[in-house]
């Protein structure tokens, strides 16, 4: 798994084995020359065995093969070592890395955001002041972000959070080259686009000044905010510290409504509620939300529909409910004497800051459907990357015929324009929704399942059910009775408490909640979660994830009753905090889903898309639904922005 002292060197294996009383040994392994030194020290006996694995000389109760060893100071740091060595691995540690520092044969390096050049000159001349150890408490909105560990290259929250420690003169200029000098640990790693109201970084400081978190603040942009910085204990690791983290989701109500009965998914759930005899439960559990989508087409659409020439209402009505791909074959098909399907020039957009965060929620890598009335869905659907390549390969294939050929964009046709006023009407359908209290108890029900101790195996990428990581303990999970409304659509806050998340685990749970919902899946799918079984789960879009704050109970006792520091607690900045989340957070969050429809496009893709990954919500279960073989099992192109699998760090932690 991967932490935060994954980032420090540690010892090669070379340098472990040089250690005689650290070594520790496998049988399995092949004779080395280092193995048959450790012979000499520990003969084996004449059953060809070593004296119970211990080296001769250690007494019984010493821990493992290798004689004494101290226990773990952090997550795997300084693992079988001797406390006489610990203090030479950090010699050698520190050689190994100076040199780094000063880039390849004395080469000046380059600057990033982890490392922040000055000159040796006003190094030298800068005065030497006190670092103390402390807490940073923090708040910010991922928007624009890759999400919050700091990075050599890539624009992140800690990226930003360094600079102005630096700029603030919080960090001495001999130490602004990179963020370990400091002792940089963060308590929650949260991924791109994710929010946080309340995070914290743990380090050591230059605060003498009393402004310090003022001037720190100043070189901050305004959607990054320091709310105070309190000493701590030397030993203190926000991470290693943290008791558990409180996070709050948010998403449209309309998210609880049911596949439409004509899209992919709709037509499987009616089938199968039929083949199993269950059309009375299922009516049941959906309630009002039954027919919704009828009087829908009734009441909106059909008007648009019976407007339409007949040609044209045929091949409208075909790729409304069309998964995109097919929709661009039906479109060539069927109507190539009036028209032809629209290209859409990724390229011409400026506006990265949406496309990233649209990207990041839930929207696979497919061609646009038609409607101007879903902008984000025709613009964001391809990933960035792939656009860019592309227009970098035709720019190198014509570069004579690019300029001449940008005006050519072709106008949309009717069938193109029929279904933009289609969308924008089922769009506009969702929004009026209001969700009742039933539905609501629906999904608490739901979420009601996560509470305990669960293996998670699932629920995040690449872990196997027997991996002991997997395990997860939930606090809590409940969803706020009381909806939002804003503007034209209706919001519902869920919040999760729960030790510690690995990646994508709260956002694959908000999916497998709803959908359940949704689709009225039995509860038993969250127990067959898991089991051994390998099912896809779709993460929800990360637009309405927001780390609320972390928890520091025991921390806190000892701080007060021990070591006369104050509790780490961000209740102290209630104001601020509620005041940054309604202009920083909130608002983006719902002026981002009123432009992109981030929640539209990630539920219209799982409902449309012709698979049977996700047919585990119906009543045929798992039987009917393909099972992953193993955690590294590849998915199809078109669901891998959903299920979580598009080259993110394996095993990374969300908080």
């Amino acid at each position: 798994m991967a932490t935060e002292t994954d980032a420090i060197d540690r010892p090669s294996h070379g340098e472990v084995l040089s250690t005689a009383t650290s070594y520790t040994e496998s049988t399995s392994r092949p004779t080395t020359a280092t193995t048959r030194d450790s012979d000499a020290i520990n003969p084996p006996n004449r059953n060809g065995q070593r004296q119970n694995g211990r080296f001769s000389g250690a007494k019984k109760g010493d821990r493992g093969r290798g004689g004494k060893r101290t226990r773990d100071s952090g997550r795997n740091d300084n693992k079988g070592f001797e406390k006489g060595s610990q203090t030479d691995w950090r010699d050698r540690k520190r050689r190994k890395f100076e040199p780094k520092a000063k880039g390849e044969d004395g080469a000046k390096p380059e600057s990033s955001y982890m490392n922040i050049q000055f000159p040796e000159a006003e190094i030298a001349a800068e005065e030497r002041r006190p670092k103390r150890k402390v807490a940073v408490l923090i708040g910010y909105s991922g928007t624009g972000y890759h999400g919050l560990q700091i990075n050599h290259n890539l624009k992140t929250i800690e990226g930003d959070l360094f600079g102005a420690f630096v700029a603030a003169k919080a960090i001495s200029k001999a130490n602004a080259d990179d963020p370990r000098k400091s002792s940089f640990v963060r308590c929650a790693r949260t991924d791109k686009g994710v929010h946080a109201a309340g995070n914290m970084v743990s380090l050591k400081l230059i605060i003498e000044d009393p402004d310090i978190v003022q001037k720190i603040n100043e070189n901050l942009p305004q959607q990054i905010r320091v709310w105070g910085i309190q000493r701590t204990n030397n030993p203190f690791s926000c991470y290693a510290s943290c008791d558990s983290r409180w996070y709050e989701y948010l998403m449209p109500s309309y998210c609880l409504l049911p596949p439409h009965p004509e899209s992919f998914l709709g037509r499987k759930v009616l089938q199968s509620v039929q083949e199993k005899g269950l059309e009375d439960d299922y009516a049941k559990r959906m309630g009002d939300a039954k027919d919704y989508w009828d009087e829908v087409d009734k009441n909106y659409i059909q008007p648009i529909l019976d407007r339409l020439e007949p040609n044209i209402r045929e091949a409208v009505k075909q790729r409304i409910h069309a998964p995109d791909r097919d929709m661009e074959e039906a479109s060539t098909s069927k109507v190539d004497s009036t028209e032809s399907s629209i290209k859409i020039d990724n390229g011409a957009r400026d506006d990265t800051t949406d496309e990233t965060v649209t990207k990041e929620a839930g929207t696979a890598d497919i061609p646009a459907q038609d409607t101007s009335a879903i902008d984000a869905e025709t613009a964001t659907t391809m990933d960035v990357g792939d656009v860019n390549v592309a227009a970098e390969s035709t720019a190198k294939e014509a570069p004579d015929t690019q300029a001449s050929e940008q005006p050519k964009t072709k106008e949309p046709g009717p069938v193109e324009k029929a279904l933009k006023e289609v969308k924008a009407a089922y769009i506009a359908a969702k929004q009026r929704y209001r969700v009742t209290p039933d539905r609501l108890e629906q999904l608490q029900g739901a979420l009601d399942k996560y509470v305990g101790t669960k293996n998670y195996h699932n629920y995040t990428i690449q872990k196997s059910h027997g991996d002991p990581s997997a395990k997860r303990t939930i606090k809590s999970f409940d969803v706020n009775r009381e909806p939002i409304q804003i503007n034209d659509t209706q919001w519902l806050s869920l919040k999760v408490h729960g030790q510690s998340f690995m990646m994508h685990q709260i956002r694959k749970m908000v999916g497998m909640a709803v959908l359940t919902v949704r689709c009225a899946t039995p509860l038993l799918r969250f127990e067959e979660s898991y089991s051994t079984a390998r099912i896809s789960i779709p993460k929800a879009p990360s637009l309405g994830l927001l780390l609320e704050r972390p928890v520091f109970d025991t921390y806190n006792r000892r701080a007060t009753e021990n070591l006369n520091l104050e509790e780490l607690n961000f209740s102290n900045y209630e104001k601020e905090i509620q005041a940054f989340k309604e202009e920083h957070i909130y608002r983006r969050i719902f002026e981002l889903e009123e432009k992109e429809n981030s929640f539209h496009l990630f539920f219209n893709q799982i409902d449309t898309f012709k698979s049977d990954y996700f047919l585990w919500v119906t009543a045929g279960g798992l039987e009917i639904a393909k099972q992953r073989e193993g955690p590294r099992e590849p998915v199809p192109q078109e669901l891998e922005a959903e299920l979580g699998d598009e080259g993110e760090e394996a095993g990374g932690e969300e908080g």
